[in-house]
């Protein structure tokens, strides 16, 4: 499959049909891989990418640190992952396109769109991560995998991530460079060289920055109240995609629509039509072809 090299970590990626081109952050927190949108949840209930490709060309990928996109040691913000995208469509010479977020993938659109909003068509923000347990959860995982380090050191980190292939969601000492390790010999080496000082401090600050807030992170609610973007944001409803963090969303993006659906009522039948309704009534001009 593909990759492209966007400022200096390859990006593992797909390109999926036909139309407009509809960049694809994907679900899985910090294993986001092109994949979920076929095998994770929801995802695999209504299959976005047995349906959007008739109409639509889907780039997806994996996000930076998951799956087989590489990673680089340092401290992830948000605006990292809408970078990644941003060089992504750079690297495919598209101007301007449609944007799909799944989970965590919801706040690198939300990031994308207030740096750059002369790039995107509209967002399909679909099960919104966020709410208190979501950033609770998220700030314990991260505590789990410091005491692993403090306790252990970081080539502990290196073999206990390769003894097993659970991301760091399921088994917090692994950290979130976990997907890289397994597969970068190079990465590997000098990520258990680090200066463990460091390495708490970047870790540390990591966690504060990416889950700081009990709404939905990635973008500030004033920069959101500014966008003229078309948006349709479907709710989830568990620990991880508590059903305010899609309302805060209805709330900060002007004209936003709403699909008041029950999680069981999304499925293969209902999902697709209604995504592509929404695609389809925004007008798709002024976009290079892919």
């Amino acid at each position: 499959m593909p990759t492209a090299v966007i400022n200096g970590i390859t990006t593992h990626y797909e390109v999926v049909g036909s139309g407009p081109p509809l960049l694809m952050f994907s679900p899985g927190g910090f294993n986001a891989t092109l994949e979920n949108w076929r095998s994770l949840s929801v995802y695999s209930r209504f299959r976005p990418l047995d349906h959007l490709p008739g109409r639509y060309t889907c780039v997806v990928f994996d996000q930076r640190g998951s799956g087989q996109s590489g990673g680089r040691f340092e401290r992830i913000t948000w605006a990292h992952y809408a970078a990644q995208g941003m060089g992504l469509l750079d690297h495919l010479d598209i101007d301007k396109a449609h944007l799909m977020g799944g989970c965590m993938g919801c706040s690198s659109v939300a990031a994308f769109a207030v740096a750059h909003p002369e790039m995107v068509r509209s967002m399909i923000l679909f099960w919104p991560a966020g709410g208190v347990k979501y950033r609770l959860k998220g700030h314990a995982r991260f505590a789990q995998h410091i005491a692993y380090v403090q306790e252990h050191g970081l080539e502990r980190v290196v073999s206990l991530a390769r003894s097993h292939d659970e991301p760091f969601t399921r088994d917090p000492r692994v950290g979130p460079w976990a997907s890289v390790l397994r597969r970068d010999e190079a990465f590997a080496s000098a990520y258990a060289q680090q200066d463990p000082d460091r390495y708490q401090l970047v870790v540390s600050g990591m966690a504060r920055t990416l889950f700081d807030r009990d709404t939905v992170p990635g973008a500030e609610p004033e920069d959101l109240l500014q966008l003229d973007i078309p948006a349709f944001i479907i709710p989830g409803q568990d620990t991880s995609h508590a059903p305010s963090a899609a309302r805060y969303l209805e709330e900060c993006l002007p004209g936003a629509e709403y699909w008041d659906i029950a999680v069981a009522d999304q499925t293969e039948e209902t999902v697709p039509p209604r995504l592509l309704e929404f695609l389809d009534s925004t007008p798709n001009r002024s976009l290079r072809q892919y």
